[in-house]
């Protein structure tokens, strides 16, 4: 079985989809003007974390001048302000701030992961890219055997769960729907929704700093860890 080290490096190589390594390579090289200056990761982006987490938190996509610059998951956007700056206060994280591959930033019990791991364009992937990238995110359950949580950021990650842990023979009838703080037993994971922390959500009040870390306090609650 390969490492999850060799997974990442996987991961950072593919060139499965056509339109998004097109995207990715365009934003990379037009960069912002604010980051006009930096050197952009512009490749597949992969998972970041504790490889004995208890916790998996799932995300979309990566952003474009987010972790498609930087090279990690939820860092150097707004997004990844908002989840590091959780984690930081559940005691998941040894800071809040998420600039950079060198910023010293640990996150422990916890791993980050997408279910679409090269930025799309208008961050809408087709349903063909996210069935390209989907047996990476099945890789990933299956070298993180210590996660007994999954934190689905959104309805899209909530979607790509389900699809994933239906295939493994863990099928939940009713489908479970996703809600914030929505939980569901799936097979040996629970499931805990969360609204994705993005500018739409942050910035209309949709998601608000309470509401997050009640995901995470439950998510420490049902992982058992203290």
């Amino acid at each position: 079985m390969k490492s999850i080290t060799q997974l990442n490096k996987q991961i950072s190589d593919c060139r499965a989809c056509s339109r998004l390594v097109e995207w990715r390579e365009q934003v990379a090289g037009e960069k912002r003007a604010m980051y006009k200056d930096h050197d952009y990761w512009g490749r597949a982006v992969p998972g970041f974390g504790d490889p004995d987490a208890r916790i998996l938190i799932v995300g979309l996509a990566p952003a474009a001048h987010g972790a498609n610059r930087t090279g990690r998951m939820f860092t150097g956007d707004r997004s990844g302000d908002w989840l590091y700056g959780a984690l930081h206060r559940a005691g998941l994280a040894n800071q809040s701030d998420s600039t950079g591959l060198n910023d010293g930033l640990k996150i422990h019990d916890t791993y980050i992961t997408a279910i679409v791991r090269c930025a799309p364009p208008a961050n809408k992937p087709t349903t063909e890219e996210r069935n390209n990238c989907l047996p990476f995110f099945k890789e990933d359950l299956c070298l993180l055997n210590k996660v007994n949580v999954l934190i689905a950021l959104g309805s899209f990650a909530w979607d790509g769960c389900l699809r994933i842990l239906s295939e493994e023979g863990h099928v939940v009838k009713p489908k479970p729907k996703f809600g914030h703080l929505a939980e569901s037993e799936v097979g040996p994971y629970t499931m805990i929704g969360s609204y994705h922390p993005s500018q739409q959500n942050t910035f209309t009040g949709k998601l608000t700093q309470p509401m997050f870390d009640k995901v995470f306090k439950l998510a420490k609650k049902r992982a058992g860890i203290s």
